[in-house]
């Protein structure tokens, strides 16, 4: 009898821990493995959350290289903060003789300036471009100065611009040069944060446009040549470019359900292979739109909440007979692509955690915003974001007038 409930006992157990087995493989099978992005043309890729800056996929995307007319987007958005659209244009020699692709403009000829802007980017133009850059920043190499205080201001610390069309070129500074990554970050200051971001969206995405110079004797038409632009739901904007060195580029920015996602391309193929940039976009677009969705953020700490109150060695305690302690609190102007954030853009595997690391004690005396301690952000061991935590009031430190004080007023008043 003994023997019979035993082995019944181990066929129920081996049951048990099948069953459980089973369960462990049937939950695993519905999680499926989110594969990155592989076999892209492009020599270099990025793909950016154009509301937060976050790089979400990247093939080489720091590796400087030739950029081609990507350029004109510098070009352009400089122009719309720093130029009059309704100046007049004087086509200097050196614009006309720009090589193709042109407007074929002749020396002498006068334009207004926004019409420019729609020939330098709708068909690319060299010469318009020249002739923009001249007018605005003086000339070509004044221009060029106005690019790249503004790569500065981007903290685009892998960029150099030389030409404004983007054919290549070197100065003391260096080559005509950027990243794939900071491409995607012009991009999105472009769209995002630049205040004639819709000046630059009006221009980018029409379809053609016409126009005359000054004196009316001829008449010009400029289509559009981002295919992108009809590709993909949600297209948004975008620039083409191609030099021998270069190869084709291209960057643009697609909107969808609340998501703006950004894709620059740079080395992608050389003649005959044209098509490989829309391949490689539409490849990275999906990839973002299919795993990629806005996620709540719960539980994290907001700028200027008291975090703790640690104990002051040393420290004068605000009455007597108490501890001196001072209150960390997370700093105002903390928390950057998080900060008055409810969602953040996150891979369906990929969740935000928080760790604080805070000193247990203080050593008197202690200043009001001295910085103590951090608040770190992760996705998954990616980190994130680093805060900062400061002192919300300042504690001096023990003196014997302090103490003498405190023990005249108890003991005698």
């Amino acid at each position: 009898m003994k023997t019979w409930k035993r082995k019944l006992a181990v066929l129920l157990i081996a049951a048990l821990l099948g069953s459980l087995a089973a369960g462990k493989k049937a939950y695993g099978a519905e999680q499926t493995e989110i594969k990155e992005p592989d076999n892209l043309y492009a020599l270099s890729a990025c793909l950016m959350d154009a509301d937060t800056g976050r790089i979400l996929f990247e093939k080489n995307g720091n590796e400087e290289r030739a950029m081609a007319s990507t350029t004109k987007i510098m070009t352009l958005i400089v122009t719309l903060e720093q130029g009059n659209l309704e100046d007049e244009v004087t086509i200097s020699e050196k614009a006309a003789k720009q090589p193709d692709v042109q407007l074929n403009v002749n020396t002498g000829e006068k334009y207004a300036l926004n019409d420019l802007l729609y020939s330098l980017m709708l068909e690319s133009h060299n010469d318009a471009a020249v002739a923009i850059a001249e007018h605005v920043g003086g000339s070509v190499e004044g221009f060029s100065q106005l690019m790249n205080q503004k790569a500065e201001e981007l903290s685009l610390s892998h960029t150099h611009f030389v030409t404004p069309n983007g054919l290549d070129g070197e100065d003391e500074g260096g080559k005509h040069r950027t990243t794939a990554v900071d491409l995607a970050k012009i991009l999105s200051y472009c769209i995002k944060e630049s205040p004639k971001k819709e000046e630059f969206l009006k221009i980018t995405r029409t379809a053609s446009y016409t126009f005359q110079d000054k004196e009316g004797k001829r008449q010009f038409t400029c289509n559009n040549h981002n295919a992108f632009l009809g590709m993909m739901k949600g297209a948004l904007t975008g620039k083409t470019g191609f030099t021998g060195e270069a190869g084709y580029c291209y960057v643009g920015a697609l909107e969808r359900d609340g998501r703006t996602f950004i894709v620059s391309l740079l080395g992608c193929g050389w003649p005959n292979n044209k098509s490989y940039k829309w391949k490689d976009t539409r490849k990275l677009m999906e990839y973002g739109l299919e795993n990629y969705i806005q996620k709540p953020l719960e539980g994290l700490p907001d700028a200027g909440e008291a975090l703790a109150a640690v104990l002051v060695e040393e420290g004068q305690p605000r009455s007597y007979g108490k501890q001196a302690k001072a209150t960390l609190v997370l700093e105002e102007n903390s928390k950057g692509i998080l900060y008055e954030r409810e969602t953040l853009l996150l891979r369906k595997d990929e969740e935000v955690s928080v760790k604080t690391y805070l000193p247990k004690t203080l050593a008197a005396p202690v200043k009001e915003g001295a910085f103590v301690g951090k608040v770190c952000y992760y996705v998954n061991e990616e980190l994130l974001e680093e805060d900062r935590v400061i002192v919300k009031d300042t504690v001096k430190k023990l003196s014997f007038s302090w103490c003498f004080s405190q023990i005249f007023q108890y003991f005698l008043l």
